[in-house]
């Protein structure tokens, strides 16, 4: 039996060098960086900062996953691995973190999205989410429609939660 190659080859970037500036990457990649960076770095993919690594930049991507040393704000879409050697001083906002025994972290850390879907609702408010779903349709919880899906802005939940007209 013959083995088909992937369809789509993992783009794989590894920076080993010192640099310094803005990278910003519109396609999915899996970046690496084992050496120094200075600066933005926008990536869709994952981010992998290696365990020689010294970064000091402002980070948002989706899987980001650390060995070195960071300092700076970190934004993941999926979420955030602080691996055993890891140092990262600044805030974190991510719906997933992991950080494993030995890891340092200095800083706050935001697990709640500004938006949420009706599962992440429901679990906020822990509801079931067959309920959150008969509120948005009958217009009881503030809501607004994204394609077929309900979307939740959390501030304005939070105000409706405060007013006392949950249930």
């Amino acid at each position: 039996m013959a083995l088909r190659k992937r369809e789509t080859e993992e783009k794989v970037i590894t920076v080993d060098s010192s640099m310094q500036g803005s990278l910003s990457f519109k396609e999915p990649v899996h970046l690496r960086i084992n050496g120094k960076f200075e600066g933005t770095l926008e990536v869709r993919g994952v981010l992998e900062i290696g365990e020689s690594a010294f970064v000091d930049a402002a980070i948002t991507g989706d899987d980001i996953l650390v060995s070195g040393k960071i300092k700076g704000g970190i934004v993941a879409s999926k979420k955030i691995v602080l691996k055993e050697h890891a140092v990262v001083e600044g805030d974190l906002k991510t719906p997933v973190l992991s950080v494993a025994e030995g890891a340092v972290f200095q800083g706050k850390c935001s697990m709640l999205c500004d938006v949420l879907d009706t599962d992440g609702l429901a679990r906020y408010l822990e509801v079931d989410s067959n309920t959150v779903q008969d509120w948005a349709s009958t217009g009881k919880i503030p809501a607004f429609k994204e394609g077929n899906d309900w979307k939740f802005e959390r501030r304005r939940i939070d105000e409706w939660v405060s007013a006392g007209k949950v249930g």
